[in-house]
């Protein structure tokens, strides 16, 4: 890295305390909706090359991206769960909208445990699964136990190939320095649009959505 120090010195503690909280609210809430939460794992992974003590963090930070994920989505089901049965969306959200309700709710009705243990991987779904699973009155031991290993396969994998990406990256001295600086850029342009997308979102008419009960 030579004489780039900003993301050295920043720390793993840094890069702790935003993989967790990341993680945490992309499972969790509706602003999860709009967080680049792939890119950054990625990201983190590859800054936790760079560090001389990042093999130790790295497998450690997988596992408490791996327990926040958890713990979101526990939070997001009870939720949907307290809110009942009428979820609410944005009239003509890129989102947050009756039409991506109505999907996750099919997708649940259809497949249940499959459909919570792949959601981890489709952005918009991984946010509003665990609200529409609470709202269905989904089992919440089959959801616990899909989710769980989603969560298993979702943050620590993405942690895992941005390092051993960075790592390898490390070989070529030149080129670390540029893919690291372009892909903060994006994650901070990317957190900041998406921060404006969310307020722009709901700022928009409330209209309700009835959710259909996935019984299992």
């Amino acid at each position: 890295m030579g004489q780039f120090g900003p993301l050295q010195t920043a720390g793993p503690l840094v890069v702790w305390i935003v993989v967790v909280a990341f993680v945490f609210i992309e499972c969790a809430v509706i602003i999860g909706l709009f967080l680049p939460g792939d890119s950054m794992l990625i990201t983190a992974g590859i800054v936790m090359a760079t560090h001389a003590s990042g093999t130790g963090h790295i497998w450690a930070l997988s596992g408490g991206a791996m327990v926040a994920a958890i713990a979101g989505n526990q939070v997001g089901y009870v939720i949907g769960h307290r809110t009942g049965s009428t979820l609410v969306a944005r009239k003509n959200g890129k989102y947050l909208n009756t039409k991506n309700l109505h999907k996750v709710n099919v997708l649940l009705e259809k497949h249940g445990f499959w459909a919570v243990l792949v959601a981890r991987w489709i952005p918009w779904v991984r946010t509003l699964c665990p609200m529409v699973a609470g709202a269905a009155k989904m089992n919440h031991r089959r959801y616990t136990i899909a989710s769980t290993l989603g969560a298993i396969i979702w943050a620590p994998v993405l942690l895992l190939v941005g390092f051993y990406f960075g790592s390898f990256l490390e070989k070529v001295p030149w080129l670390l320095p540029a893919v690291l600086i372009a892909m903060v850029v994006l994650l901070v342009v990317g957190t900041g649009l998406g921060i404006w997308q969310y307020r722009k979102e709901m700022a928009r008419p409330e209209e309700t959505v009835e959710v259909e009960e996935v019984l299992e």
